[in-house]
């Protein structure tokens, strides 16, 4: 199987499995105060300063808490922006994943105003809007860096400004990003994150959170970490995490220059098929494209060999069309015939040639039949 879903999930990096491998039978509860639990701790503890420091914060600016993985982490973030708070306006993007679209439907349900951002053809969010939307009343602003659906890298920093301008707290799901290009952290106040995205475990995430933010726990129970996510953590999920970190941050620049390279080569393969999203604002290692009189799930189902999507994961069985490709003006015909493809570290320039050649030949079988 060729695999090309890298947005849904990645394959677990060597390293990671090594270094999760040991705690399959040491049984420490790392919250324990005996030698089992302290060595258990230790290895947390040296985990999340991994994780901190592939996302950037080398200085201690803030606290990394571990979740069950990025949804979790959203919906602390945005749910803990109201609280006790006076302004009652969350301010997000039309593109956004659905742990946050939801997040922000549910809480607009319960008396708060929400607003929704269009963004441009190109996968960009307006900015014209964004300025006129984020005002007095608004408690949080919330933006995806990079789009798990089309790779579209949105101008972060600038819309983190107007949040702090306006008194807001700014929101940055960084899941796709994280590890392949930087996060502004000196720009936000919430980070999101996941292990599973980045060649490490699925099932742990986590919240970023500046120094100094005082924010309300979204699970209560036992007052693990720093009281302000309670459970047993796992030190097998927290280790794989820190390792896959730790190997991404060193990697950086050849994943980088990798990745690129199978990029060109998959847009030279299929170069009958256009892009979806800005060609420049973007993370190279997602490639959304679409041709006409595609059908894409009958594509899929067609291409066996290969593992690719027509977007995200989360909403795949619905049978309705991507909410990002609608939200960038694809009719609906054009959005199902659009597929995702997603590589990176381990794949190879031969399953790049070999299943594009899968997708093209089948993509000409559709179009001779139609």
């Amino acid at each position: 199987m060729i695999y090309l879903d890298y947005q849904a999930t990645t394959p677990l990096a060597p390293e990671s499995r090594e270094a999760m491998l040991p705690w399959l039978d040491r049984f420490g509860n790392p919250h324990s105060p005996h030698r089992l639990g302290r060595e258990a701790a230790a290895v947390v503890d040296i985990a999340a300063s991994d994780v901190a420091t592939a996302l950037g914060d080398q200085e201690g600016r803030g606290r990394l808490i571990f979740t069950s993985g990025a949804t979790e982490a959203a919906n602390w973030a945005m749910q803990g922006a109201i609280g006790s708070n006076k302004r009652r306006k969350l301010v997000i993007i039309a593109t956004e994943h659905a742990c946050v679209l939801d997040t922000a439907r549910s809480m607009g349900l319960h008396g708060n105003d929400l607003v929704v951002l269009p963004v441009l053809p190109n996968g960009i969010v307006d900015m014209n809007q964004a300025a006129d939307a984020i005002d007095e009343e608004t408690a949080l602003v919330a933006a995806m860096l990079v789009n798990n659906e089309i790779g579209v890298i949105q101008p972060v920093e600038a819309l983190a400004s107007l949040a702090h301008a306006a008194g807001a707290r700014f929101f940055c799901d960084a899941v796709q990003g994280f590890g392949r290009i930087d996060v502004p952290l000196h720009a936000c106040d919430l980070v999101a994150i996941s292990g599973h995205k980045l060649h490490g475990p699925q099932g742990i995430g986590a919240l970023w959170l500046r120094e100094g933010l005082a924010w309300p726990p979204l699970i209560h129970g036992g007052g693990q970490q720093q009281g302000l996510r309670s459970g047993t953590l796992s030190p097998m999920l927290c280790a794989g995490f820190g390792a896959a970190a730790r190997l991404a941050r060193s990697r950086r620049a050849q994943d980088a220059a990798h990745v690129a390279h199978l990029a060109d080569l998959a847009e030279q393969l299929l170069s009958g098929w256009t892009i979806n999203g800005d060609r420049c604002a973007r993370y190279r290692g997602n490639l959304n494209i679409r041709r006409d009189g595609i059908d894409a799930n009958r594509l899929i189902s067609e291409v066996r060999d290969v593992a690719f999507s027509a977007g995200s994961a989360c909403a795949s069985g619905s049978g309705r069309p991507s909410h990002v490709l609608q939200a960038i003006g694809l009719s609906e015909s054009d959005a199902r015939s659009s597929i995702r493809l997603g590589f990176g570290r381990y794949t190879t320039q031969e399953e790049i040639e070999r299943g594009a050649a899968l997708i093209a030949a089948a993509a000409h079988r559709q179009l001779e039949w139609a």
